[in-house]
């Protein structure tokens, strides 16, 4: 999502040649180097046999992926919409926005829900970091970061927590209490550190582990108490911009997706991309597991929504009409995953009947870009944060 993409050149030292130049943040076994450009393409070189050239190792490269294309096809035999057809369609869809919340005096950018169903975290380009009652629409905690564009938070599965960052490169956790007038800053802890700005943040099972994505091309798993750093996820090969943990109680992998293009799927313990997926034309900018966890929805900036089969190992349908030519920001499935909701930078949101493909409602309401938007715990409401500077709870 380029808006929301920032770009940071490093200038210093090569720790290969030593000379000043801008250099390269890459990883290898793990651990992060500086080199510049010239010692990157001589260390790629190195260990080439007689007659291999970075040329002739590419086109291999591609011609195996030709391949395996080619064996996947092999094993599509239908179409979603084909299997689907015997399925009753969707009747009257009706959803009205039963309340906004307003109280952030810039672009909405990410928001979450509490596992009571309830109370709802929102951040924004103002810096702050708000607790709501979804409720009753009051403000029931505000943090003010050190920094504008704060484009992650997250609910801890306690409720006692919530985890926040962006151009800081942070991630930051603040414990709540039911004393409202609290000082939450003088209680915050710096967990994670990224090289570049952070775009998302989700706790895992725990309050004591968190996952984070960021604009330095990575995910990171870490230790909430201590800091540290328990694995990190290298395979990006630009910007990394959402991410979403599979659902279930062991759940061991996690889904991100970013500015190549690619939806990869990682194993936590190993920290090895399991699966990987490049069928989108632009950036993901948003991911979301299906509720069983068999499979994931993502939208781009290439005005698409798609669907992912883990175990058929391939897209198995295209959410798109020839009349949406914005943008996807934000996607959500419902909570018995026949509905996809999808939030677009023409202010909209559409709703999609995930079996058939066809969108069975648009929702209007939002005065800008629809920026973040995900559906309750219990599965009766669903919240979308804007551009407008307000959210609101749809019903």
């Amino acid at each position: 999502m380029c808006d929301q993409t920032f770009l940071a050149i490093t200038f210093g030292p090569c720790d290969k040649c030593k000379s000043t130049k801008p250099l390269m943040n890459i990883y290898l076994k793990n651990e992060p180097i500086n080199y510049c450009s010239l010692c990157v393409e001589e260390m790629a070189c190195q260990g080439l046999g007689p007659n291999e050239t970075l040329t002739t190792l590419k086109t291999e490269s591609d011609n195996l992926k030709t391949k395996l294309e080619e064996e996947r096809a092999k094993l599509h035999d239908v179409e979603l919409h084909q299997v689907a057809e015997k399925v009753e369609s969707l009747g009257q869809f009706v959803m009205k926005t039963r309340r906004t919340l307003k109280g952030h005096g810039n672009k909405v950018l990410c928001m979450d829900w509490c596992k009571d169903k309830r109370r709802i975290v929102s951040s924004s380009q103002d810096g702050k970091v708000i607790v709501w009652d979804a409720f009753t629409t009051n403000k029931e905690h505000a943090v003010t970061m050190p920094c504008t564009w704060v484009m992650a938070c997250a609910y801890a599965p306690s409720g006692c927590a919530v985890a926040c960052g962006g151009l800081d490169n942070k991630c930051s956790v603040y414990p709540l209490s039911l004393d409202k007038n609290e000082n939450l800053a003088a209680k915050k802890k710096s967990v994670a550190m990224h090289t570049n700005y952070l775009s998302a943040c989700s706790f895992t099972n725990s309050d004591m582990q968190i996952l984070t994505s960021s604009g330095d091309g990575t995910c990171a798993l870490w230790d909430v108490e201590s800091g540290q750093l328990l694995q990190s996820f290298h395979g990006h090969a630009a910007d990394v911009l959402c991410l979403d943990l599979a659902p279930s109680e062991t759940g061991n992998t996690f889904v991100s997706g970013g500015c190549d293009k690619k939806a990869n799927v990682w194993d936590m313990r190993s920290g090895q991309c399991i699966q990987s997926f490049e069928t989108h034309e632009s950036d993901i900018n948003s991911i979301r597991y299906y509720p069983s966890g068999d499979a994931f929805a993502s939208g781009s900036d290439d005005a698409t929504c798609r669907l992912f089969d883990l175990r058929a190992d391939r897209e198995v349908a295209i959410y798109s009409k020839d009349s949406i030519i914005f943008g996807v920001s934000s996607v959500d499935f419902s909570l018995s995953g026949r509905l996809l909701f999808g939030g677009y930078n023409d202010y909209t949101i559409n709703v999609w009947d995930v079996l058939k493909g066809t969108r069975v409602s648009i929702l209007f309401g939002h005065e800008n870009r629809v920026s973040t938007l995900r559906v309750s715990p219990d599965g009766t409401a669903f919240c979308s944060g804007s551009w407008d500077h307000t959210l609101r709870i749809w019903a």
